[in-house]
């Protein structure tokens, strides 16, 4: 399945509630969690799939809640901060009778990419917002990073991506920022 080319991140926090009440209400405890945890780690939704239950549970006792994942398409290793969400996620987790984090409901697998993409796609009709897919989360984790730290170095870091330009073009900076200022900017402003 190919990934919708408009996909954005979710820029405003009545959105972001939004999706929260739209996934509660009408989709999957699974799915709900799926996007807390993607939207606070910035994880692909790949590497969110792969995640195993043991994963989270071992996390209870341990004073920092980080969370160990090999990303899927560098290879790397990351230590992943989960304590903003841990109890919700914690909670999730203790109620699953599944290896998988996200378990799928035919076998003992997790559920495939396309299919997060369709519980995400139902909760945005539901909730009313537009421009979503898998990358939502991983964009949306981008753009409140760095909205609240204007750090675009740590954020490329984080992201994985090989320039800052990268960075802001996939969290859709450069595009709004440049509105914003036009509309501000005018030749024959008065001065």
């Amino acid at each position: 399945m190919t990934t919708p080319k408009n996909v954005q991140p979710i820029r405003s926090q009545q959105q972001l509630d939004d999706m929260k009440w739209a996934l509660k209400r009408h989709c999957l405890p699974r799915d709900y969690i799926l996007f807390v945890l993607g939207c606070e780690t910035g994880l692909r939704v790949g590497d969110l799939l792969k995640i195993k239950t043991e994963a989270i549970l071992r996390l209870k006792n341990k004073k920092e809640k980080v969370l160990r994942v090999k990303e899927g398409k560098t290879q790397k290793i990351r230590d992943i901060y989960i304590g903003h969400c841990f109890e919700e996620v914690y909670e999730y987790a203790a109620g699953l009778d599944s290896e998988w984090l996200f378990p799928s409901r035919k076998g003992n697998r997790p559920i495939t990419p396309t299919q997060a993409y369709r519980q995400l796609k139902k909760a945005a009709d539901f909730g009313g917002v537009e421009h979503v897919g898998n990358h939502t989360l991983r964009k949306t984790f981008g753009y409140w990073f760095y909205k609240a730290t204007k750090d675009i170095a740590m954020l490329q870091e984080i992201l994985n991506h090989s320039h800052p330009s990268v960075t802001l073009r996939y969290i859709g900076i450069t595009e709004e920022e440049t509105q914003n200022v036009l509309k501000h900017f005018s030749v024959f402003q008065d001065k």
